[in-house]
């Protein structure tokens, strides 16, 4: 069970769609596999002291990989798409 909010949220997504969709407070962020939509909204309102209004989760698979005859697959990971209340921001991610 992840109990500690630092456990939950692993990092913030830092591309040109997450930037884009910065302007309708709505951010990303790569999340611990188990977690639920409430731990995740707890954790992100802990953490940076801000009111979300909707959380949406999407597990990633992994995409196999080859290196010559050798073949293997990247980690698979959970992504979660945080909206923020009207007038709400995260500072740290602007």
């Amino acid at each position: 069970m992840l109990e500690d909010p630092v456990d939950i949220i692993i990092k913030p997504i830092l591309s040109e769609k997450s930037a884009r969709l910065k302007g309708d407070n709505i951010y990303t962020f790569i999340v611990a596999p188990q977690a639920t939509k409430t731990q995740i909204k707890e954790a992100i309102e802990e953490i940076f002291k801000v009111r979300v209004r909707q959380v949406n989760i999407a597990n990633r698979k992994g995409k196999k990989k080859r290196l010559g005859v050798h073949q293997g697959r990247t980690s698979s990971w959970k992504k979660a798409i945080v909206i923020l209340h009207k007038g709400e921001i995260i500072e740290e991610l602007e």
